[in-house]
């Protein structure tokens, strides 16, 4: 599985370094930001996989945050948990209102936080695991019958193809890495190399036809279909 992306979103600096530090030992991949703004243009470049998001943010808060990100479709799925110094029933129906999935009252135990932002990856992972069919800019692919199609026309796909374009298609926008792509497409072929992902990529994008430049080069990751919002 490709490693799992937060962005914390704070701008205390002392509380988001330990955050930081204390997830990339957990084996995350962290971005962070400390305003509102930024942490919207990083949301919209990178789709993590969850958003820290503390409420009290300069330029735009973190309620204006959260529902920004729900109201975008590119970002809409994105795991929301919201961190705030305060303990008003009201500030935490608000962010539950705007969208938020978890909220942690400052000051808090760093293994329990590590602990609910785990729950959350899972359910999304559960969630993932269910579902069955994805589609983005006319490609759909159908995991359960194995078929992808491209404005209706049938693809024929290699089984590591098929892998690699339900990847890529679940998460329109979202670059990946070539060590995550092939994490994600190798499966049973655990001898592949990474750059063979460049070949399968070549391939894939023949097979679309039309359709090539919807797999877009990340100069210095990798590839990602490209996002809905543009």
């Amino acid at each position: 599985m490709p490693r799992q992306k937060i962005l914390i979103v704070e701008d205390q600096r002392p509380l988001l370094e330990v955050l930081s530090y204390n997830l990339e030992r957990e084996g995350f991949d962290v971005l962070t930001a400390t305003d509102g703004q930024a942490a919207l243009r990083k949301a919209q470049a990178t789709l993590p996989d969850l958003v820290i998001l503390d409420l009290m943010l300069p330029v735009i808060d973190g309620l204006r945050v959260c529902r920004q990100l729900r109201s975008d479709p590119a970002t809409a799925n994105i795991r929301i948990l919201m961190l705030t110094a305060k303990s008003e029933e009201l500030d935490e129906v608000l962010g539950f209102s705007m969208g938020a999935d978890d909220y942690v009252t400052k000051p808090f135990k760093l293994k329990p936080l590590i602990h609910r932002i785990k729950a959350l990856l899972r359910r999304s992972a559960d969630a993932a695991e269910m579902t069955e069919s994805a589609a983005a800019h006319g490609i759909e692919v159908d995991r359960l019958n194995h078929v992808a199609r491209y404005r209706g026309m049938e693809l024929n796909l290699t089984p590591t193809e098929f892998r690699l374009l339900w990847t890529l298609v679940r998460r329109p926008g979202r670059p990946f890495t070539r060590a995550e792509l092939l994490d994600a497409a190798r499966g049973e072929d655990a001898n592949a190399l990474e750059r063979t992902i460049d070949v399968h990529v070549r391939s894939l994008r023949k097979k679309l036809g039309e359709g090539a430049d919807l797999i877009e080069t990340v100069r210095g990751v990798g590839y990602r279909l490209k996002p809905l919002h543009t």
